[in-house]
């Protein structure tokens, strides 16, 4: 049966998941220096994002200082924009969703709220929520973008990316819908991969123990995830078993995504990863600078 996630143990799974999301998160929003600001060479970090626009196949990085493109073993900045991008997802042909904070100096809302663009990253336009929500973690499946919400810890949903549905409330890392029906959502916490079949109004509690940082659905009994020590897994049965497929290379895990049931893509401390054969070995994309 499920159940929402119990209010007692709330405070305590945030703390929890903030540290797990900290161990990720201490690469990707580090302080140091880095020679992300020239966009040449490949030399960027603090990666949020990663995907695959399906009109020219071409990778696309999301990170702290813009969107980036990876042309010919180099990464180039796309467009003007030097936002901070916090969540990141391709949603159709040069169709992307983001979230984050603008870049300093330029005004505006610390939280960006729900911003698109519709030219592959080269303009964006605010959609709403600015001001209110901060989403690190954004999936769009059957005409929904679901967003988790860091501000405020809950999942929204949202059809039309302007008005939104607030959902459960649940310390998560990452959430990811069902390639299959609009009902089922799955979040990533201290205690193992939850569940929903709701549409993400309430969750049970984990049947694995297996602890993920990120998740990527891209065929029903094909669910990837990745643990704190970038350990890439299987599951088939909505995350109840996992069979561990291998290690990413580069170090600790920053963004993950699966363009199909083959074809993954990974950030790790040193680069950029990718795989054809459904995670078994990886190639290295672009190396990453390291502060």
């Amino acid at each position: 049966m499920t159940v929402p996630f119990p209010r007692r143990r709330l405070t305590a799974a945030l703390q929890v998941a903030a540290a797990l999301a900290a161990a990720v998160l201490l690469v990707a929003c580090g302080s140091g220096t880095s020679t992300e600001d020239s966009g040449q060479g490949g030399q960027i970090s603090h990666v949020h994002g990663l995907g695959v626009n399906p009109a020219d196949n071409a990778v696309y990085i999301a990170t702290h200082h813009g969107l980036f493109r990876i042309e010919q073993g180099t990464a180039h900045l796309v467009g003007a924009a030097r936002d901070d991008f916090m969540g990141f997802t391709v949603a159709g042909p040069n169709m992307f969703l983001a979230s984050g904070h603008p870049a300093p100096g330029t005004g505006g809302p610390s939280n960006v709220g729900l911003i698109e663009s519709t030219d592959a990253g080269t303009t964006w336009h605010q959609r709403s929520l600015a001001g209110q929500a901060d989403f690190h973690a954004l999936d769009y499946a059957h005409g929904t973008v679901y967003g988790y919400d860091a501000t405020a810890a809950t999942l929204r949903t949202s059809t039309d990316k302007t008005t939104w549905d607030r959902r459960a409330r649940i310390a998560a890392a990452d959430v990811v819908a069902s390639p299959a029906d609009l009902t089922t959502v799955l979040a990533t916490t201290e205690r193992g991969v939850a569940a929903s079949t709701d549409g993400g109004r309430s969750f049970a509690l984990p049947r694995s123990s297996a602890v993920q940082v990120f998740l990527a659905w891209p065929a029903m009994t094909t669910l990837y995830g990745v643990d704190p020590a970038g350990t890439l897994s299987m599951s088939a049965d909505t995350g109840a078993t996992w069979t561990r497929i291998s290690t990413i290379p580069g170090g600790q895990p920053q963004a993950f995504t699966a363009v199909d049931a083959h074809h993954v893509l990974a950030a790790t401390t040193d680069g950029i990863y990718e795989s054809r054969d459904a995670g078994v070995t990886f190639a290295r994309l672009l190396p990453l600078a390291t502060d």
